[in-house]
């Protein structure tokens, strides 16, 4: 009997692949560790695929379409309804497989490796852009332990960290504006790396 669809629970080394025939008997529920999967796809017929799009689902998605297999990403709250049970990496591709199967399924399109790359590009800026805010207010609440106090915004604090780098520093123990000058240091880089 051959297998019609599978479920693909990823993982980080041990993936679990649940298959059904087109009458939707269980042919196998088994975990495969990732340096054998490909090997395991490659001896199966072509037959649809369900992954929870995740973060290695793309890089999976492209490769098991070039094996000719027909892969289907859905988003993990479309598919979360169909576990029937207890939350497990067997019940998990079980479920996959049944939401994948669904008429009114909506997918997720799978991205080429370009628009990960440009994914790539906001998703830094956007951690980037939050360390800075981090450590923009770390630099005021020390500055404000010692009675000093910047002016709201991003301007404000890259003007006060350029001037204590260049030596106007504000009346404080030495270990606070030692502490201080590695803060700013850190900020008017992340701000150079956030304009580039």
């Amino acid at each position: 009997m051959s297998v019609k669809t599978v479920g693909l629970d990823l993982a980080k080394d041990v993936f679990q692949v649940h298959g059904i025939s087109e009458n939707g008997r269980v042919i196998f529920n088994k975990a495969i560790k990732r340096a054998k999967l490909l090997a395991f796809f490659e001896n199966l017929s072509a037959c649809i695929v369900g992954i929870e799009a995740c973060g290695s689902s793309h890089h999976w998605g492209r490769t098991l379409r070039k094996h000719g297999h027909d892969v289907r990403l859905m988003p993990a709250n479309y598919v979360k309804p169909y576990v029937k049970r207890g939350k497990t990496d067997a019940v998990d591709a079980e479920a996959i497989c049944e939401a994948v199967r669904r008429p009114t399924m909506r997918f997720v399109e799978i991205k080429t490796e370009d628009q990960q790359a440009v994914l790539s590009i906001h998703r830094t800026r956007d951690l980037t852009v939050r360390q800075r805010t981090q450590l923009a207010n770390m630099i005021r609440n020390l500055l404000r332990e010692f009675g000093h106090i910047l002016p709201l915004g991003v301007e404000a604090v890259t003007a006060f960290a350029t001037r204590h780098l260049d030596g106007d520093q504000p009346d404080m123990p030495d270990i606070a504006n030692g502490m201080l000058g590695m803060q700013c240091y850190q900020f008017i880089g992340l701000n150079e790396r956030i304009a580039g």
